[in-house]
């Protein structure tokens, strides 16, 4: 599917692409110190940190995900959205003052501190993996859609994408990116908007069609609200929610360096809560849309191609959305959205790749290579670092145009190898009398049952008792109770074993 964009949607996205390459690069004379690569001195105000998380949480994949989960069913994912108000108040309680008061830049060097090096690697080793896991996702699903209904040709948009975002994250370190996912939030936001208020003003029967449709179809449903744990009811996705949430606020590099980059612990509270209150409403704009494509196909039963109502049909609702980014929005407003999608995945990309830079210098470098470099070689690893990890996001999704399926193996991996990391916080923050053997044996026993209730529905030579019962929303809820569990454990028995020595 071929669809050439008018001049002036190609004048928007590339004015935009740009304007914000240019202002992330503006920051590079502030931006020659270490401290003022990775944590901006610590004098953002809260307003562009907050707006910088929003940015980070909100990636090309949710604005494209949320409106296709919308389309082909209801509103049942949206209630993930509704725990963030629990999961901001946990942070800014404990989390924001325990960072900060730190002294670390690191997220994982308290782990260190806590239970030994091997605690403080694993976290890091799963944080870089699963970062460049996400950036090569996140920059081809950004080059998938264009492709298919633009004809652009994926391998240019990923290198172009990659090299554009690592070169403004090299010149303008933390402030710049911070900065720049504020201004990206802002035209993600305005994109969101526009289209949530054009679809229904463009009805044949006018707005009230959508609700009338959505309605008859129960599309504004938010899933069952009894107490069984198989189905995804109102109640397992707000579990699975909290416990998310608690792992991006609580033991996210990507997080806990924008809390130091504030320029007070007032400041990054306020920030997470306006991160998290930003969130709830546009996540609802996303779910809107969705619904309201629906409405749209049904009161339009030919306005999508075949190949089109084939692959909705088949639950790919997600490619709804971006058909009627190019075929049902008016020229201008085309190019506006497609900026926001590029603003998206910007956001997400240039994050990762600074935080990823500061963990290689501070948690690899200066931990295992040499712990007394000067202030020159700190910069030059930062900088090396960031074209290092944006070249290996790059990679990786160069390499899903060959192996697409390998997103789902690899995001069922890092779940299994990540999973455990809030869980070993969690218990190095209660279990002040946990000590290192018992940790680390009550994170293999969490890796080992997040490994079984990931991977044993795939298997069809398994015999269904020995397959994980529960929906799989609860995987990360259990594994990391089972960590926190099996560490208490471990801790009381040998306890109890020294006693009787």
């Amino acid at each position: 599917m071929d669809h050439r964009l008018p001049l002036a949607d190609l004048l928007v996205i590339a004015a935009y692409t740009a304007g914000v390459v240019c202002f992330g690069c503006s920051f590079a004379r502030r931006n020659r110190a270490t401290d003022a690569f990775v944590r901006a001195g610590g004098r953002l105000p809260a307003w562009a940190v907050g707006l910088s998380i929003f940015g980070t949480y909100v990636s090309s994949i949710s604005f494209l995900a949320l409106p296709g989960k919308a389309f082909s069913g209801d509103w049942n994912a949206f209630v993930f959205s509704l725990s963030l108000p629990a999961a901001a108040w946990l942070a800014v309680r404990f989390f924001v003052p325990f960072y900060r008061g730190g002294g670390h830049i690191s997220a994982y060097r308290h782990l260190e501190d806590r239970f030994g090096p091997w605690a403080r690697t694993y976290a890091v080793a799963c944080y870089l993996l699963t970062q460049t896991a996400r950036m090569g996702s996140v920059m081809y699903l950004l080059a998938l859609p264009l492709h298919q209904l633009l004809g652009w040709d994926m391998r240019a948009v990923i290198l172009a994408t990659g090299a554009l975002v690592t070169f403004y994250t090299l010149m303008g370190g933390i402030e710049g990116v911070i900065y720049t996912d504020a201004v990206q939030s802002v035209v993600l936001v305005a994109g969101a908007v526009t289209c949530a208020a054009l679809i229904p003003l463009r009805m044949p029967e006018g707005p009230g069609q959508v609700f009338r449709i959505a309605a008859a179809h129960g599309k504004f449903g938010l899933g069952g609200f009894g107490p069984g744990l198989v189905e995804s009811t109102f109640w397992v996705v707000l579990l699975y929610g909290l416990f998310m949430n608690l792992q991006n606020f609580g033991v996210d590099q990507s997080y806990i360096q924008r809390y130091l980059s504030a320029r007070s612990g007032r400041a990054a509270a306020r920030s997470v809560w306006l991160s998290a209150l930003l969130y709830i409403p546009v996540s609802a704009l996303f779910f809107f849309i969705g619904t309201a494509l629906f409405a749209w196909c049904a009161a339009r039963p030919d306005f999508l191609p075949p190949a089109v109502q084939a692959e909705a049909a088949a639950g790919r609702g997600d490619i709804v959305f971006p058909y009627f980014i190019v075929h049902g929005l008016p020229a201008g407003a085309t190019g506006l959205l497609i900026a926001a999608i590029f603003a998206a995945a910007m956001s997400t990309v240039s994050t990762s790749l600074n935080c990823a830079a500061t963990l290689t210098r501070f948690d690899i470098w200066e931990r295992y290579v040499r712990p007394a470099g000067g202030e020159r070689e700190s910069m030059r690893v930062l900088r090396g670092a960031t074209l290092l990890w944006g070249a290996a996001g790059t990679a990786f999704a160069l390499g899903m145009m060959r192996v697409a399926s390998a997103l789902d193996a690899w995001w069922r991996l890092s779940g299994i190898f990540g999973g455990g990391v809030l869980g070993l916080f969690l218990l190095g923050y209660l279990g002040r009398r946990v000590r290192s053997g018992a940790a680390l044996g009550g994170t293999v026993a969490g890796i080992l049952v997040i490994s079984w209730m990931t991977l044993s529905p795939l298997s069809a030579r398994l015999p269904a008792p020995l397959r994980f019962p529960l929906n799989a929303f609860l995987i990360p809820v259990v594994g990391t109770l089972t960590i926190m569990l099996g560490g208490f454990l471990l801790a009381a028995w040998s306890s109890v074993g020294r006693g009787r020595r």
